[in-house]
């Protein structure tokens, strides 16, 4: 089963860096969905409690698990939609004043069951990455980089993704689009909060992929109504899409210091450098300045400078300067996932650019799958079914969707931007999250990044997060994280063990409960 549009997730299409839409339309399987139409979502609460505990850092945690539903209603009062959620709380005594974080993944279309199963729930599963993981059975382990220990986690299915479904009257419409997302969740944070009274404790947003472009907005709109947060930690992020269009270069420039760090991890490199920080610090310094300045001439550029660029290019990236010259100096990630490792009949992942995966014959221009999808998704997809129902007791009659191609399919990009008076065709949040921080001055932003994520390039992220226009005060508030991952960092355990002792010093440093 293919999780496509799961997690981005980010900037395109498969087959081009310029499309609104975050992955490739998952196929929707009509049979499949008109037998789950038939089933009713609740239209009232319910939840199922269950006790565990587990060891984080040599210390054992005693915690509630709570799976259940929250119902959002319109401004008549009328229920409108049920919001599927996990909340994993220590049992402290003192819940009000413990920091509690709510994640979710993006798509859009995606459930949160990436994040849920994979980074800092107190279980997480076992995969073989960045080879693919075997068929079942699958392991489920206690997760000792878990961030229980930190703050209580609350994982958040978005309308229309895995168990959370409209009801009554509301349709996929309502919800499906950036300010309609952003209204849901919104809805959904503010019920949470009420009915277990955690008004005043500390609030995190941890969101991944298309969950950071719901964030920027999101912490923007709970604030305006009054709800202040502490932190927003953004994983593998987009913010901006509006330059994703065709006749921009920005997407080629901030492409190149993720194809020089896969280069880098593939061995493509002449005199491969030991140490990729520093080699990825030259890079970022040529694309925004030579390569930058080359592209900024379009077809005018000299065919002098044209051919200095492309030897350059070719030198940090793995490729030949034939090729680079041939694609007129702008490479195009899925045709670089299927060129860097072309001579060994091998491409690379698109999520995750440690993946290897093996297309029908080693002609064609871009990969016919993506190896980082396949690999990991039956073990998340299983592990979910399996831990959801016999280690935390819910049932439910619905089909828990993954990922739900029609939420993609039928996305409304429009955005009503703070400070903007016309609605944006398409979005853009780091505006949201600038108005957010200057509103709210001790908001303190985390970027994570995988330097080997293509659905999310972090120099792009760099770029958007240093185009807020904040003022010096607030510019020490946005802080970078990085690490030898993809777009789920937490992919690569040793990375997500180095992740859990960052944010558990951000935890320390933000919260001052």
């Amino acid at each position: 089963m293919r999780r496509l549009l799961s997690l981005l997730l980010a900037s395109s299409v498969a087959f081009s860096p310029f499309t609104p839409s975050l992955a490739k339309d998952a196929p929707t399987d009509k049979k499949e969905a008109s037998k789950d139409e038939d089933v009713k979502a609740p239209t009232t609460e319910n939840a199922v409690h269950t006790k565990h505990s587990v060891s984080i850092g040599g210390r054992s945690v005693a915690y509630t698990a709570t799976a259940g539903n929250l119902i959002i209603r319109d401004e008549k009062g009328e229920p409108q939609a049920s919001v599927f959620y996990v909340a994993y709380t220590v049992d402290t005594g003192k819940s009000e004043k413990r920091p509690v974080t709510f994640l979710y993944n993006g798509g859009p279309g995606s459930s949160s069951m990436w994040l849920h199963m994979g980074s800092f729930g107190p279980v997480r599963i076992e995969t073989a990455s960045p080879a693919a993981t075997e068929p079942a059975p699958y392991k489920l382990v206690p997760n000792s980089d878990s961030l229980l220990d930190k703050t209580d986690l609350v994982f958040i299915d978005a309308v229309g993704a895995g168990y959370s479904r409209p009801v009554g009257k509301a349709e996929g419409k309502d919800f499906w689009g950036v300010d309609q997302d952003v209204s849901a969740f919104s809805r959904a944070i503010q019920r949470y909060v009420t009915i277990n009274n955690r008004w005043n404790s500390p609030k995190f947003l941890y969101g991944e992929s298309y969950g950071t472009t719901r964030s920027g907005a999101l912490v923007d709109a709970l604030q305006d109504k009054g709800m202040a947060f502490n932190g927003v930690i953004l994983m593998s992020s987009i913010l901006n899409y509006g330059v994703r269009m065709p006749g921009y270069d920005e997407m080629y420039i901030g492409y190149v210091p993720s194809y020089a760090a896969a280069a880098w991890y593939h061995n493509k490199l002449a005199n491969k450098p030991a140490d990729l920080k520093a080699y990825l610090d030259q890079v970022r310094a040529f694309a925004r300045g030579p390569y930058a300045t080359a592209l900024a001439k379009g077809q005018e550029v000299p065919a002098a400078e044209a051919d200095a660029v492309a030897r350059q290019l070719a030198a940090f990236t793995g490729l030949s300067p034939q090729y680079v010259k041939e694609a007129n100096l702008r490479i195009e990630p899925a045709r670089f996932r299927k060129e860097l490792l072309r001579n060994e009949r091998r491409t690379i992942g698109r999520f995750d650019a440690r993946f290897e995966g093996v297309d029908e014959d080693a002609a064609g221009e871009v990969p016919g799958y993506d190896a980082s999808d396949t690999g990991i998704s039956g073990a998340f997809i299983t592990a979910f079914h399996d831990y959801i129902s016999s280690q935390l007791n819910y049932h439910s009659d619905l089909d828990y969707r993954p990922t739900f191609g029609d939420i993609g399919k039928d996305w409304d990009w429009k955005h009503q931007a703070a400070g903007i008076k016309r609605p944006l065709q398409t979005a853009y949040v780091a505006g949201d999250l600038a108005h957010a921080m200057r509103t709210n001055p001790h908001l303190q932003v985390l970027s994570v990044n995988g330097y080997y994520d293509f659905a999310t390039p972090f120099f792009i992220t760099e770029y958007d997060l240093s185009h807020m226009n904040l003022e010096p005060s607030l510019r020490g508030n946005v802080h970078f994280l990085y690490y030898p991952s993809g777009h789920m960092v937490y992919l690569n355990t040793e990375a997500l063990r180095q992740l859990k002792g960052d944010l558990a010093r951000y935890y320390d440093d933000t919260n001052h409960s």
